[in-house]
């Protein structure tokens, strides 16, 4: 053996036992050792610095630290919500599968999330229908607006939301927003500098401060969030962009779910903007208090109720809250498990639960795309597709435009909707929200619209995947190999 050669091969060996020790250093799942384990051998150098900003978990730094005060006022929000409850007519989870009634106790074990029932609840699964709504009520704010998006665009549908704020600022309402640049890469200064002007308040979210020294490229706000006059909330899976509105060439038709909620879940909704709020302002003096007009109870007389929770969920967290409570929801049904997602690359955990209500004899169905958005990610996707329908899941490819609304119904009883996705970047790297719903009338609303969204679908069967190529079989199987880490 050569120099050249022994040079080769110690570079190589050196890389190996560094790779090894770095992926061992803080415990992991077996398949994101695995991964990384095959990026930083199989690409020395940039594989570690890919491993820098994508791989070292978030950092030390207490994301949410409560002051003393606000942990008080949390509570006594709480209490006003519970107390609420009493005085509204609703379907209780005790009345529903005693499974829904554990939910509701775990996630305000580990959440916090209280139960909220006084609530009226309208869904929207068209962009426009959407944003018309919601400037509606943006024009009607009288004292505050909060708005917190992943993706917020310097587009047209962007441009009219932000002379919304603009005018509403000027007329003296109290307008925050946190966004997030890596899902905003257009929205600079300048976007915001009239806002700014007027008396708004702009801040990037936490993960995107400091990234070079930090190293938080993984971690992204995928929460969508708006609060207005401490009452009514919307949260779901649309952006603000006009490709939300269908207008995009690329992926023309966009069928998401989006909820606008007037009553007191949206406290809940208001609680985790401000924690997102003190935790990304620079300066102590920018943070935000528990004050009395960000929870206001509704001002309608809402004598039927939707029982919902709200629940937030991060990689600052160490507990995959909304994952567990997905699973929890599976493992209750006794009819049916319907999924919308835009993207499917479950863990391991996730797969068990599907596979077990399979098993049990549950109608199992999960509608997907059937195109990308982006490549590894659908083809990982396609992967657990094929996966989960050769063991009697159905898997549905909707195929008018691009679907990604983020839903489950179970049964007739149990529904959730919000940002999460059913993939393993939702359930460890992202800032996610969903919406845990606790009545009959809106899980067969959604059924419905599933098997309406059906009709425009095509049905995975064994032929469709017996003609898939080889090399798509084989960019299917290397994505999967990379989905810990995508």
């Amino acid at each position: 053996m050569g120099i050249v050669e022994q040079i080769i091969w110690l570079i190589f060996v050196i890389n190996a036992i560094s790779a090894i020790v770095t992926v061992f250093r803080k415990p992991r799942n077996i398949t994101t050792i695995w991964a990384w384990l095959l990026t930083l051998i199989f690409l020395p150098v940039l594989g570690f610095l890919i491993y820098a900003f994508c791989g070292r978990g978030i950092d030390g730094e207490t994301m949410y630290r409560f002051e003393q005060e606000d942990e008080k006022r949390v509570k006594e929000i709480n209490e006003i919500i519970q107390h609420d409850n009493r005085h509204v007519d609703y379907n209780a989870p005790d009345q529903l599968y005693p499974a829904a009634n554990a939910l509701v106790k775990f996630f305000k074990n580990l959440d916090e999330s209280p139960l909220s029932i006084r609530n009226e609840v309208a869904f929207f699964l068209n962009g426009t229908d959407k944003f018309e709504r919601l400037f509606v009520d943006l024009r009607a704010a009288k004292s505050t607006i909060h708005v917190e998006y992943y993706a917020f665009f310097d587009d047209k549908i962007g441009n009219r939301f932000m002379r919304i704020l603009e005018e509403k600022a000027a007329e003296g309402v109290e307008v925050r927003m946190i966004y997030d640049p890596w899902g905003a890469p257009k929205t600079d200064k300048k976007f915001f500098e009239t806002l700014i002007r007027n008396g708004g308040k702009v801040t990037a979210f936490i993960t995107s401060r400091n990234i070079l020294a930090k190293t938080r490229l993984n971690y992204h706000l995928h929460r969508k969030i708006v609060v207005v006059d401490g009452q009514i909330g919307w949260t779901g899976g649309f952006n603000v962009g006009d490709q939300y509105l269908g207008e995009s060439k690329r992926f023309g038709n966009w069928r998401d779910t989006h909820g606008r909620i007037e009553g007191t879940a949206s406290f809940t909704l208001q609680e985790i903007f401000i924690r997102d709020w003190n935790a990304s302002v620079k300066d102590k003096s920018q943070r935000m208090s528990y004050l009395p007009e960000y929870f206001v109870l509704p001002e309608k007389e809402i004598t039927k109720g939707v029982g919902m929770q709200i629940v937030a969920d991060g990689p600052d967290t160490g507990t995959q809250v909304i994952k567990d409570g997905f699973v929890r929801l599976i493992m209750s049904a006794e009819k049916s498990v319907w999924i919308q997602t835009p993207y499917l690359v479950p863990d391991e955990t996730m797969i068990s639960a599907i596979l077990i209500a399979v098993r049990s004899g549950i109608d199992v169905r999960i509608m997907i795309p059937n195109m990308p958005d982006h490549p590894f990610i659908y083809r990982a996707t396609q992967y657990y597709a094929n996966y989960l329908h050769q063991r009697g899941v159905k898997i549905y490819h909707y195929a008018d435009g691009f679907i990604h609304s983020k839903t489950m119904v179970v049964d007739d009883e149990l529904a959730t909707f919000g940002s999460t996705n059913q993939d393993i970047r939702s359930y460890e790297l992202n800032f996610e929200v969903s919406s845990f719903i606790y009545d009959p009338e809106i899980a067969q609303l959604f059924k419905k619209i599933f098997e309406d969204d059906m009709q425009d679908c095509i049905l995975l069967t064994d032929q469709i995947i017996a003609d898939q190529s080889r090399w798509l079989t084989f960019k299917q199987q290397f994505s999967r190999l990379l989905s810990p880490v995508l």
